[in-house]
């Protein structure tokens, strides 16, 4: 399975050669697998979407606070490149003083997985990444939705939006995988998953 990112200009699903309706019928098909694979159990999910060995993986971002945007493979047939985890890490630093903190390498892998779920090859909106011990502290003073000891200190964390999935589809695109901590925050418009143990909110 093959991801496309960036603008629908330069995407896949508006190369001319495609024809007026193919790109149409494409993304009707990529839609009906992605709701099918919500319906499926989780452990057939899990399975299906492992990553593979060899297999190259991209995604996209667009840093919320910052408005930075990042579009890498960051794992090939080597395994993970350094160079592409070191750009993801300054993608989501913490934005109120900078501090980078490398990311867990499985939080990417989940989230090219959620993409495959969804049948999306969308950007994905990125409202926090790692989060510094001095931010994480001011925020859960000021919230009682921060935790404490939030596994964004640790680089194992991401709050996430896909322009164009409901909330709903995304979160449920996380469940599916069984993978780690998933919660919703549909007032805030965001996801929020992690590599800790699986648990739901």
């Amino acid at each position: 399975m093959s991801f496309h990112f960036g603008n629908q200009a330069g995407g896949a699903l508006t190369a001319p050669e495609e024809g007026p309706s193919r790109p149409k019928r494409r993304v009707l098909l990529r839609q009906g697998l992605a709701a099918a694979m919500l319906l499926v159990s989780p452990g057939i999910v899990r399975a299906a979407l492992a990553p593979r060995a060899g297999e190259p993986a991209q995604l996209a971002f667009y840093n919320t606070h910052t408005s930075e945007r990042l579009e890498l493979v960051y794992r090939d047939e080597s395994g993970y490149l350094p160079d592409a985890l070191a750009e993801v890490a300054h993608l989501l630093r913490d934005h109120r003083n900078n501090e980078v903190k490398p990311i867990d390498p499985a939080l990417l892998d989940q989230l090219h997985r959620i993409g495959a779920v969804l049948g999306s090859d969308q950007t994905f909106h990125v409202i926090s990444g790692y989060r510094s011990p001095e931010t994480n502290a001011k925020l859960a003073a000021a919230s009682n939705g921060v935790a404490r000891h939030s596994m964004h200190l640790e680089g194992r964390a991401i709050d996430i939006r896909l322009p164009g999935q409901p909330l709903t589809q995304l979160h449920r695109a996380a469940l599916a995988l069984h993978a780690g901590g998933v919660g919703a925050y549909p007032s805030s418009d965001f996801v929020h998953i992690d590599t800790g143990r699986v648990r739901t909110w």
